[in-house]
């Protein structure tokens, strides 16, 4: 449902348009030195800044502290922070309430949920509670700094082109949107975190991921490259006892475990769905199917913005990991 993790459990809450969006911690250790400005480079980050192709709604997104912090520092107590929504404009989704908009979950959403759902600028689906994943890796990050571990991911192309810019243009020109592919590595992560069979590293990496809205795969190492391999040039000859491998073609991971090497993975960002291209929907008052463009303020390549997301639900992941390994038990 909406909650995620072991020990270091996520719960997420709120809707695009509704008053607020959150995030509940539960399992984080008492005393880690937490701040608003600790917050605030990563926000920023998934504001995507001034590049173009990112939408014009702008949220402050300054989080508000609700529980779990005392005099700067965690209390070991449910920690809960709420990002308020006010640059709304919920009229632009009302006037298209019975046509669903292609590629959203306007459709199975109404179906799921008997038309109770709060459909405003995708309500609970909304890309908008990214924010409150990047807050929970925030934290997450901070821990596994504790143990030396550091996560980075960057965006390696767009549209097919390693120039971002000019794969941003491709759409611009094209009056359309675009995806584009992420990566993320991991260092620092010692042998033996994961939990086989079915929690193994790539398998709960994977479950985190696809949370993330707009992914559309994900591959580890090198990937679906690999079913063009030999498997002696496929395998990573391991080099001494730290488990150090002359090659990383496994991603850092062998047998659902860590193995001591970089981890890498990369996933795949479908196009934005709102596209202001005119295409064909149903809609579901009439039963026929109607020409319709999405109005509103969108992103041109979602992508842009991931690169912070996928960071936080990578250290969201490994810091359980790591707890379930004892190895976070206290900070001070």
């Amino acid at each position: 449902m909406n909650s995620f993790g072991r020990i270091f459990k996520v719960t997420i809450f709120g809707e695009s348009h509704g008053e607020s969006v959150g995030i509940n911690i539960d399992g984080c250790p008492a005393g880690l030195p937490l701040t608003v400005a600790d917050f605030m480079p990563d926000i920023e980050r998934r504001k995507g800044g001034q590049q173009k192709g990112t939408t014009p709604r702008k949220e402050d997104d300054i989080p508000i502290f609700k529980s779990g912090i005392f005099n700067d520092k965690t209390t070991g107590a449910p920690l809960t922070i709420l990002f308020e929504n006010k640059n709304t404009r919920s009229g632009d989704y009302e006037k298209q309430r019975s046509v669903p908009r292609p590629g959203h979950a306007d459709f199975v959403a109404h179906q799921k949920f008997g038309g109770f759902e709060d459909f405003r600028g995708g309500g609970h689906f909304s890309g908008r509670l990214t924010v409150c994943l990047v807050a929970a890796g925030v934290i997450a990050k901070k821990l596994l700094a504790t143990q030396q571990s550091e996560v980075a991911a960057t965006i390696l192309e767009i549209g097919g082109e390693s120039d971002l810019e000019k794969g941003l243009q491709k759409a611009i020109d094209a009056k359309d949107t675009i995806g584009g592919v992420v990566e993320c590595r991991v260092n620092g992560l010692p042998i033996g975190l994961g939990e086989p069979f079915f929690d193994s590293v790539e398998s709960v990496l994977s479950h985190a991921v696809f949370a993330i809205p707009a992914v559309r795969g994900v591959e580890f190492g090198t990937g679906f490259a690999a079913a063009r391999m030999f498997g002696s040039a496929h395998n990573d000859a391991i080099e001494d006892n730290t488990g150090k491998t002359r090659t990383n073609h496994a991603g850092g991971i062998v047998g659902g475990i860590t193995n001591n090497n970089e981890l890498v993975f990369r996933i795949a960002i479908k196009p934005t769905s709102s596209t202001p291209k005119e295409q064909t929907t149903l809609n579901w008052e009439t039963g026929e199917q109607e020409i319709f463009s999405v109005k509103g303020r969108h992103d041109l390549c979602i992508a842009l913005r991931v690169p912070v997301v996928l960071e936080a639900v990578t250290a969201m992941v490994m810091a359980d990991f790591y707890m379930l390994q004892q190895h976070i038990k206290r900070i001070i």
